[in-house]
């Protein structure tokens, strides 16, 4: 009797264990696109694009609503041709606006800016999701390419952390010169294995590494040795099934990458002018 009542309380355990882990899964079924895209735990920012001159903000009308941009043009003195351009997929805890300055820097390297926020971000209409973001940066990438101060041919895709899935969903859309990865990860499916959920639950998977494999322009891979959130190996596995790739590796996390902008820009100089985009 005794062996018998263990038994039964050993599969009463196994049984409430699982339960609990179904419970678990459901609840990030559920809420899933509030864990990847927090929107709204962000707080209201004030917009200081007025003062970057020759800025132009853009109202792209998508199924979810109007999605903003923001262009900047080449600082003054490069040539007044055609440029290249770049279209930036930001954090997913991130808004156009916190990379206004910083991305000044590649207007002062003769490289045109696309900004373009996610639905459901800071002004923008809608909610964040892999259809509705990969509908936005298509009707962006297809303003930028249209605009006649924009070489076509030269266009850089960046994408940071949850933007890199943004950005390989892009490239494998539009043709582009080049492709940066920053902090990003192999797939949003893999991604959730590390908290031990089923990868069939994801709704918006973002297979960067697929993309990766068939992309045949450079890629430049930048990760964080010591990333807390989206592991370095992510990194190093991008950059291994590159055709064409550069990994550029920083002492540093994930949040704090990377950990010297001087740095960080003359790496970027020197990647875009080995592939002749500057």
């Amino acid at each position: 009797m005794l062996k018998d009542g263990k038994v039964n309380l050993l599969i009463k355990f196994i049984l409430s264990v699982f339960l609990l882990y179904i419970g678990y899964c459901c609840f990030f079924s559920l809420l899933q696109r509030q864990i990847i895209f927090p929107c709204f735990q962000l707080p209201e920012f004030s917009s200081t694009e007025d003062k970057i001159y020759g800025l132009e903000k853009i109202w792209l009308n998508t199924s979810s609503g109007k999605v903003e941009a923001w262009f900047m043009p080449p600082a003054s003195g490069h040539d007044k041709g055609a440029c290249p351009a770049v279209i930036f997929a930001h954090g997913n805890a991130e808004v156009i606006d916190f990379w206004l300055w910083e991305f000044k820097n590649f207007t002062n390297l003769g490289v045109g800016v696309m900004l373009v926020e996610y639905p459901g971000y800071g002004r923008s209409e809608g909610s964040p999701s892999k259809k509705s973001i990969n509908e936005a940066f298509l009707s962006a990438y297809d303003i930028l390419v249209a605009r006649k101060d924009v070489d076509s041919e030269r266009i850089i895709i960046f994408g940071r952390s949850i933007g890199g899935g943004a950005a390989c969903a892009l490239a494998a859309k539009r043709p582009s010169a080049a492709l940066i990865l920053k902090s990003t990860f192999i797939s949003i499916r893999l991604m959730a294995s590390k908290f031990f959920v089923p990868g069939f639950l994801v709704k918006d998977p973002f297979d960067n590494l697929t993309l990766v494999k068939s992309y045949s322009k450079p890629v430049l891979v930048i990760h964080g040795k010591y990333d807390e959130i989206i592991p370095y190996s992510h990194g190093v596995a991008l950059y291994e099934a590159a055709k064409n790739g550069k990994m550029i590796t920083y002492d540093c996390g994930h949040n704090d990458c990377p950990p010297n902008w001087k740095v960080f820009w003359r790496d970027i100089e020197l990647f875009l002018k080995n592939a002749e985009i500057i």
